[in-house]
């Protein structure tokens, strides 16, 4: 049954970016779960034996870092605070931006104007520089740092969500529904919504990817988490001082976890894209 339905995937438009970017999330989603188990060692110990600064080998397959902790092992629990600010920062943009798109494309008025000129003025903000003032403001924490990231892509979910309610509104089976008396909430819950689905999909799998790097480059600047929690933006900070040294894991690992987690994001949107032509503003 999986096969089949991996098959067909692969068979239908952008199949193949949909299953590579699902996998890509899946396996580190796994590996996020499965830290403990994973890890030969705690993240922010250094084990008995174990030198600073030694390069990959068999006992630590992505070395050690300038404290002895095993690069490796916090390559895999920094996936955990990764997926949470981005998993946490993707359904809070959602549930936040998608209501008011769908409120804000069907009514019109008064209430569309203000919310597009509130949305308009974020959207056009530099994003990372937006994060950086609110995670600032907030002091670092996961949570904090999922709210800086909604900050900057409610927006987006928002412009998305009610050009297309603006599409689907002039479709002739709505103007039916308006014309039998059937209730707003109704029309929107069950036959706009729905038709929303691919859209809000397709800008989760874009979003995310962008989200990735907003989040490492937050972390870069200890806006995430204080070390040594392991988290891959931070490790990054911490290994850039010793590439002069010669000790290129410890910015070659983390930064390779971030290319890759963002790249399985960015193929799901566009597969996701491409199957359902979706198409930005």
């Amino acid at each position: 049954m999986a096969l089949k339905l991996i098959e067909g995937l692969l068979r239908a438009p952008g199949g193949f970016m949909t299953v590579a970017g699902a996998s890509i999330i899946v396996f580190f989603t796994a590996v996020a779960l499965a830290a403990p188990f994973i890890a030969p060692y705690p993240p922010d110990v250094n084990p008995p034996g174990v030198g600073v600064l030694e390069p990959p080998s068999l006992k630590n397959p992505f070395g050690t870092n300038e404290l002895g902790y095993d690069v490796f092992s916090r390559v895999v629990w920094g996936a955990r605070v990764v997926l949470q600010v981005v998993v946490l920062s993707s359904i809070i943009s959602l549930l936040v931006g998608v209501p008011l798109g769908l409120v804000s494309g069907y009514y019109g008025g008064p209430i569309d104007r203000l919310l597009s000129m509130v949305m308009d003025s974020l959207y056009a903000f530099p994003g990372i520089i937006l994060a950086i003032a609110v995670a600032s403001v907030l002091g670092p924490s996961v949570i904090n740092a999922a709210i800086a990231l909604m900050v900057i892509y409610v927006p987006t979910y928002y412009r998305m969500t009610r050009a297309r309610v603006l599409e689907l509104k002039s479709e002739p089976f709505i103007e039916a529904l308006q014309a039998m008396g059937t209730p707003d909430r109704l029309i929107l819950a069950r036959h706009i919504l729905p038709n929303v689905a691919p859209t809000i999909l397709v800008v989760f799998g874009l979003a995310g990817a962008d989200a990735i790097l907003t989040e490492a480059g937050l972390s870069f600047f200890g806006l995430v988490t204080v070390y040594p929690t392991p988290d891959w933006g931070l490790d990054l900070y911490y290994g850039k001082n010793y590439l002069l040294n010669g000790a290129w894991w410890l910015v070659f690992f983390p930064g390779a976890a971030i290319l890759t987690l963002a790249l399985g994001f960015a193929l799901l949107g566009e597969g996701l894209s491409e199957r359902f032509k979706v198409r930005g503003e």
